[in-house]
């Protein structure tokens, strides 16, 4: 366990989010706050003042306390089957009322998992504290679909991240078919980006629509010459044929002009990707967008072949809501 914030939580998507499918399977108790809430993506937050009929509102998971042994848990369906690299138990605002130590198991279940499935322990029983995230990073190559939070014997936690690498079977996908190969559904993750100040690169890998400005990738105001950029991996090595940028919520912050620069990438780091790509070739050339609308490309999109990896470039500045990259599978 770690209390400094570690690369997986930039690195790998939160397996456990609502919008991917997460949800709470079962838990013991929720009596003072229910724990579907310990999946909110948004930061917890302590309202002041704030009672419900069971006492005290807490954002978070909180069971009442237990005065006959044992030890209460709660089992979530991630949203997307996926390698677990790292977790955060979270304990914001819960200061006497936190659990003083809790251990986290996986499983892969086709079905709603219970306490009698095949569990694997990835976290073991580890001290907790208020108020406080706790940071595990996980080595465990296997896939899983279910992970069960247990906490000793009782308390509150705040919110639950299970930060992870999603699991894509090419083999069972249609190569025929397009598809959306920077979907986060299809394992497509965000690997590297020089600014992110008002909204995550992950955001523009997301299922469905923007919800507001602040679900997608916003810049700062640059200040000084060049452009900024992001690069995503895929999900799946293809050929694209479309391209839809979407700039929705993005009115007085757009970008003036975006291109998209690819390659198909073996090997090397995250570091040697952003050097080298600089220089891949254009995907799309730079084309100016509008605030507010989505922008579908077709005969602008280059054929360069099968790729892997794109470098989404904005000239100079500003917000994207959604980025999706449309083609058939190769490899």
């Amino acid at each position: 366990m770690t209390e400094t914030m570690p690369d997986f939580i930039n690195q790998w998507i939160d397996l456990a989010q609502p919008r991917l499918g997460a949800e709470i399977v079962s838990c013991s108790d929720d009596f003072f706050a229910e724990c579907s809430r310990m999946l909110n993506p948004e930061a917890p937050q302590f309202i002041v003042g704030k009672f419900d009929d069971n006492g005290k509102w807490m954002d978070g998971w909180e069971t009442r306390r237990r005065r006959n042994g044992g030890y209460d848990n709660a089992i979530v369906k991630l949203g997307l089957a996926g390698e677990i690299k790292g977790i955060d138990i979270d304990t914001t605002h819960f200061t006497g009322n936190y659990p003083p130590a809790a251990s986290l198991e996986a499983c892969y279940s086709v079905t709603p998992a219970d306490n009698s499935s095949d569990w694997q322990t990835l976290i073991p029983s580890t001290s907790l504290q208020g108020n406080s995230h706790h940071y595990f990073e996980i080595d465990n190559p296997a896939c899983f679909t279910h992970i069960r939070l247990n906490i000793y014997p009782d308390g509150g936690v705040a919110r639950l991240r299970v930060h992870g690498r999603v699991v894509s079977d090419a083999s069972a996908l249609d190569r025929n078919a397009q598809h959306n190969l920077a979907s986060v559904e299809l394992g497509a993750r965000a690997i590297a980006w020089n600014d992110a100040h008002f909204g995550a690169v992950a955001n523009l890998l997301n299922p469905g629509k923007g919800v507001n400005m602040g679900d997608g990738w916003e810049t700062r105001r640059r200040r000084e010459p060049g452009n900024d950029w992001c690069i995503v991996e895929l999900g799946h090595a293809g050929s694209i044929e479309e391209i839809v940028l979407d700039t929705a919520f993005f009115k007085g912050n757009y970008p003036d002009t975006c291109s998209i620069q690819a390659a198909r990438v073996d090997g090397g780091t995250t570091q040697s990707i952003i050097t080298q790509s600089q220089f891949w070739s254009e995907l799309l050339p730079p084309q100016k967008l509008e605030m507010d609308r989505e922008h579908a490309f077709n005969a602008q999109v280059q054929d360069i072949g099968p790729i892997s990896h794109v470098r989404i470039n904005l000239f100079p500045d500003g917000g994207l809501s959604r980025v999706r990259l449309l083609g058939k599978i190769d490899g």
